[in-house]
């Protein structure tokens, strides 16, 4: 027996590594919170504010900073996630523990454990730290780490993980790892540590830099040019303001948050519930998905898969003789298993139950006595194959069965049955965990939406083999060991053997090749991979752990939600591309017209007046794109900002031509006083802003797709604000009716252009 560590010795030893638990490394809240306000786009959003409130329009620098307040309030509920997860790991882990101190037994928090100490497992026990089994036998449940659907037997020798469940047996074992050094506490570590940008947050800021060095471009050639015209800094300072006022695109963070709530609640209407905005339009970005197969794609339930029936037994038979030998009722997976099965298909003339003996660790069986024909007393036994076979006389056919069963991934059992002094082999019982009926029409759907799937299980490759190709997965295995840095997505079909650190290095693998990486997972060793992947996906019967690493949950039965989830997406994002190719193509409208109004009449064409009701009409009423009827794309989306930066360059220069046009008509040929011409120019850039939205959203046409009753709402409310405002000549000079009405004629011939050159140019631009 070992005699474990003495009290002065476990304490010099805690001194020097450290409590057997996870240390608190949460920054402080208003930390957390203040960070929140310094990035780019919070930096263009508060330079608005002073702005604003320099210009003197308090409303609407007050608008302003409630969009600051608002995404960094978003932003905190996203960190969150990651102190939840954290949390509910450390929940996992035990209280306390039995451990030998000084030569005698005690019960102590399990926080005092360190490395030597001996402790006792004991049913329904979680075990406290990583240790190696000194004596006895008992049955663990570490699928929650390992991924195991099935418990295993330990004893001497054998290690067992913390947080794993001891669901039979006792046994003394000795602590060779606590705290963060544990498998357990490494998991924590990378689920605090896992940490990527959404594509959402990447692309809004490189568009925002790329129109901040725009307009810094632009308006230090404004000034120039304003300076070289002699003009006075009265003047100047109002156009540097107009200028840069014209080139925020204020929105454009809410917009990102408004599309993706709106998808949050028509998931949430199909079983989908989000825990991070973004991953709504991450789906629709998704090029491959991750899925772990126990509890995921498996029912995570022993089942009977297979009887081999032996000596003129038939196989309802030999599950009655294995029924007799299980216990009913309690833990055992395998017992509850081959009684369901036995129930399900009732024998003839089964023996009946004398006394059941439970499973010995020591024997590694269990054995019942029944009564046969005549009432002669027999026995049965169950077991694995190597310990049952060797109570009764060879049986080749059972020895080729056993094998090319055990080669296919089942768990086989033998049972044996007779007098106690002359058992005989009656059957094999392979025991398997099924797959979720709707697994295999998962995997063709992704497949058909363009999304490759790769299982990845901490389960044996033959039984990973077996339930991929009973679904549909068909590619090579990747065996235990590392995985490879420069993994690609199509290099494997299974991932086995794979531990909670290498399905996070998995998935980061995947990321570093430009991949969308989604992971779908319901334990604890999910919990890292869930956690870094762009989309995280925790099925129902998850664990609290999964569930809060997770980026959206599935609160129905099945994987269907996986399907709504990417099919949404998708429609979050084609709603999203046409609002920012929008807003790129008004700012750039926005500041050059300014320049060119400038050049053409030497004086400044818009004040910031008209551009902050520009700016409050147009970019909040065009959020309504959001609710727009869109025709999701086939195949994953992606974000390019390179790309749709030249997309709204090109459809931005077309508007500007379109205002220069009607601009210099008013200037050159109605003569128009600068008070009315600034009156024009606003309309022109609200009429052909408009024009600019529905050429833009339609494919392949702007008439191909029926509009939502939202975006059209807004737009007639958009025009006739600005109509109005220029008509009755409220806050600008008036024009006359027709006059505006002629505008917006000129507008609706400058869509079907802007129709035909969208056409030509998104196509090439590789822009669906």
């Amino acid at each position: 027996m070992a005699i474990g560590l003495t009290t002065p010795e476990a304490q010099a030893r805690l001194g020097r590594v450290g409590p057997n638990a996870m240390p608190d490394t949460s920054s402080h809240p208003w930390r957390r919170a203040l960070d929140k306000f310094w990035a780019p786009v919070p930096w263009m959003l508060e330079a608005a504010v002073v702005l604003e409130l320099g210009l003197g329009k308090f409303a609407e620098a007050t608008v302003i900073a409630f969009l600051v307040l608002f995404n960094a309030v978003v932003g905190l509920v996203q960190e969150g996630r990651a102190q939840h997860t954290l949390a509910a790991l450390k929940s996992r882990l035990a209280l306390t523990a039995t451990a030998r101190r000084d030569g005698v037994w005690v019960e102590l928090p399990a926080v005092d454990l360190v490395p030597g100490d001996v402790v006792k497992l004991s049913l329904g026990g979680v075990v406290p730290a990583d240790m190696r089994l000194l004596s006895g036998e008992v049955l663990l449940d570490q699928s929650m780490l390992t991924g195991e659907s099935v418990p295993i037997e330990a004893g001497a020798g054998r290690q067992a993980f913390a947080g794993a469940l001891v669901q039979r047996g006792e046994a003394e074992a000795e602590v060779t790892q606590t705290g963060t050094r544990t498998e357990f506490g490494r998991t924590a570590e990378l689920v605090r540590t896992a940490h990527v940008a959404s594509s959402q947050q990447i692309v809004v800021v490189r568009l925002v830099r790329n129109l901040v060095i725009f307009a810094f471009c632009v308006i230090v050639g404004l000034a120039i040019y304003a300076v070289a015209l002699h003009l006075s800094v009265a003047t100047i300072v109002p156009l540097v303001l107009t200028a840069m006022l014209g080139a925020i695109p204020v929105a454009l963070p809410a917009t990102f948050t408004v599309a993706a709530a709106l998808g949050a609640k028509a998931l949430a209407a199909l079983g989908v519930l989000l825990t991070r905005l973004s991953a709504a339009d991450e789906a629709g970005t998704m090029d491959v998905l991750c899925v772990d197969k126990t509890g995921t794609l498996t029912q995570n339930a022993l089942t009977v898969a297979q009887v081999v029936p032996l000596h003129d037994l038939d196989a309802a038979q030999v599950l009655a003789l294995a029924a007799l030998a299980s216990s009913d009722g309690g833990q055992d997976k395998v017992d509850a298993a081959i009684r369901a099965a036995a129930s399900a298909k009732p024998a003839a003339g089964t023996p009946q139950l004398v006394s059941f003996m439970p499973f010995d660790p020591a024997t590694k069986m269990s054995a019942a006595t029944v009564t046969g024909t005549g009432d002669a007393a027999l026995r049965v036994a169950k077991g694995a194959y190597s310990v049952v076979s060797v109570l009764a006389p060879p049986d080749p056919r059972a020895a080729a069965a056993a094998s090319a069963l055990e080669d296919q991934g089942y768990r086989v059992l033998a049972v044996a049955a007779g007098p106690a002094s002359a058992l005989r082999l009656a059957g094999l019982v392979a025991l398997s965990d099924p797959p979720r009926a709707d697994s295999a029409s998962l995997i063709a759907q992704l497949t058909a939406l363009g999304v490759r799937t790769v299982m990845v299980t901490g389960d044996a490759p033959q039984t990973a083999q077996i339930v991929a190709h009973a679904i549909g997965m068909q590619g090579a295995v990747c065996m235990p060991g590392s995985i490879p840095a420069d993994v690609r997505p199509d290099a494997y079909a299974v991932f086995a053997g794979v531990l909670p650190e290498q399905k996070f290095a998995l998935v980061k693998a995947f990321q570093s090749g430009g991949v969308t990486v989604g992971m779908c997972g319901d334990g604890a060793n999910d919990a890292p991979a869930l956690r870094q992947a762009q989309i995280g996906i925790a099925v129902s019967t998850a664990t609290d752990v999964a569930k809060s690493a997770a980026g959206m949950v599935l609160t129905e039965p099945g994987l269907a939600g996986i399907v709504a989830a990417v099919r949404e997406g998708r429609t979050i994002f084609q709603r999203i591309q046409v609002y920012t190719i929008n807003a790129v193509a008004k700012k750039i409208a926005n500041v050059f017209l300014l320049m060119a109004g400038l050049i053409m009449t030497g004086h400044v064409i818009l004040t910031p007046l008209l551009m902050v009701i520009i700016m409050i009409a147009g970019d909040f009423l065009a959020m309504s794109l959001t609710t727009d009827n869109v025709c999701p794309t086939a195949v994953p989306n992606a974000w390019r900002a390179g790309r749709l930066t030249i997309a709204g360059g090109i459809l931005g220069v077309s508007l500007l031509a379109y205002c220069c046009s009607i601009v210099a008509v008013g200037h050159y040929a109605r003569h128009l006083p600068m008070p009315e011409l600034q009156t024009l120019s606003f309309l022109t850039l609200v009429f052909g802003g408009q024009a600019c939205i529905y050429a833009i959203r339609g494919r392949p046409h702007a008439w191909s797709v029926r509009p939502s009753l939202w975006l059209v709402c807004c737009s007639i409310l958009d025009v006739t604000i600005a109509a109005s405002l220029a008509i009755f000549g409220l806050a600008m000079a008036p024009l006359p009716p027709l006059l505006v009405g002629e505008t917006l004629g000129a507008a609706c011939a400058f869509l079907l252009l802007l129709d035909l050159i969208r056409g030509q140019a998104f196509p090439r631009l590789g822009i669906a």
